[in-house]
């Protein structure tokens, strides 16, 4: 069963729970004449909700790509773990709100056998519920069903803490229902915000995980013909597809053919294992006693020994165009790009006299 599969099958079950659960809380209600244990039961079927949420954004993610989304519907993904997360940021706003005011105007909480079974049944059944969905979301890598099951596990203590303050109300007659919904409201608020968290950083585009692009790199240079590997750059578009850039550096003196035939193999190797759709650039590395790998020394030699320059790399010098470029890496001490370049180019041209000299800077977006 592939990952969508998975991810709508769990949200299912919490769908089923959910109405079962408002169907025994209903069923309750009715034989007992509580016309608050039916309200709970309607309340039970607007927590499905974030399960249905993550079915629909599931099944849409699943869309192939067309003319307007060329890599897919991956992201949609994202936007329905926004919209259960917001859902929990509003329960626990709501839930704040009313137990603030409870402080200030306490009411003691009465409670009958019947009320106490639906409200025990109620709590295990989301307990283990929530404990089996987030588990379920953290193993697939879905923000929707972590922040589903967490909805869940959420209504579970709010349930609880409820029981325990009416427990203590009775048993020393303290009333702490307002206090203990305070703090939980807070933790629900926090874990909220949270939740929100991840989902934005994909669409804003967040770092991924330094092992991740560690092992990309690596496997770019285990390629024969591979000197280097730089400014590796990774968009997401949903859990299974990525587009990117690389650059290799090889010997100026390899053909065209040979060099494609380098590329070609980054390509494949990235999709097959990755899913990335990769797009390989080349610097060619001077070799040789001639001018070229002359100064390519003296020029990478130089910059690099700037504490505040991590790399050095891309190196270029065409005699027909008078033009000597090359790329450098500076640490997160240089905030301004401008000046440094003006400050190496200054210090670099001297040493190549007559040639426009060109020095652009890079910065790992990946690492």
């Amino acid at each position: 069963m592939n990952r969508s599969s998975q991810i709508i099958r769990t949200s299912i079950v919490g769908v089923v729970a959910n109405v079962l659960l408002a169907g025994f809380k209903a069923a309750i209600g009715i034989l007992s004449g509580s016309v608050a244990i039916v309200m709970d039961a309607i309340n039970n079927l607007s927590d499905a909700l974030s399960s249905v949420i993550t079915i629909v954004g599931t099944k849409l993610s699943q869309r192939p790509a067309d003319h307007e989304h060329p890599f897919g519907y991956g992201r949609v993904e994202y936007f329905s773990a926004i919209i259960i997360a917001v859902i929990v940021l509003s329960a626990g706003i709501t839930s704040l709100i009313e137990s603030a005011k409870k402080i200030f105007n306490p009411t003691a909480p009465t409670y009958t056998t019947v009320t106490l079974v639906v409200i025990v049944v109620a709590i295990v059944v989301k307990l283990i519920l929530g404990f089996y969905v987030k588990r379920k979301g953290e193993s697939l890598e879905s923000d929707a069903l972590v922040a589903s099951g967490s909805d869940a596990l959420f209504d579970a203590f709010i349930t609880l803490t409820t029981l325990i303050s009416a427990g203590l109300t009775m048993l020393f007659d303290v009333s702490l229902d307002g206090i203990l919904g305070v703090l939980i409201s807070a933790v629900i608020i926090k874990a909220g915000v949270e939740m929100l968290k991840s989902p934005v950083n994909e669409l804003l585009g967040s770092r991924l995980s330094a092992e991740f692009t560690k092992q990309i790199k690596q496997e770019a240079a285990a390629v024969d013909g591979v000197l280097g590997v730089y400014d590796l750059i990774l968009h997401s578009y949903g859990h299974d597809v990525m587009i990117g850039s690389i650059h290799v550096s090889v010997y100026d003196t390899m053909s065209a053919h040979e060099i494609h035939g380098v590329t070609r193999k980054i390509n494949s190797m990235m999709y097959e294992r990755h899913g990335i759709i990769m797009t390989v650039g080349v610097y060619a590395v001077a070799t040789g006693a001639n001018r070229r790998a002359e100064l390519q020394s003296k020029v990478m030699q130089t910059l690099a020994a700037h504490a505040e320059i991590l790399q050095v790399h891309g190196f270029y010098y065409s005699e027909k165009e008078n033009l000597l470029a090359v790329d450098v890496v500076p640490d997160i001490s240089v905030h301004d790009d401008a000046a440094l370049v003006a400050a190496l180019t200054a210090e670099v041209q001297p040493l190549v006299p007559g040639l426009n000299v060109s020095i652009a800077v890079d910065h790992f977006y990946c690492e």
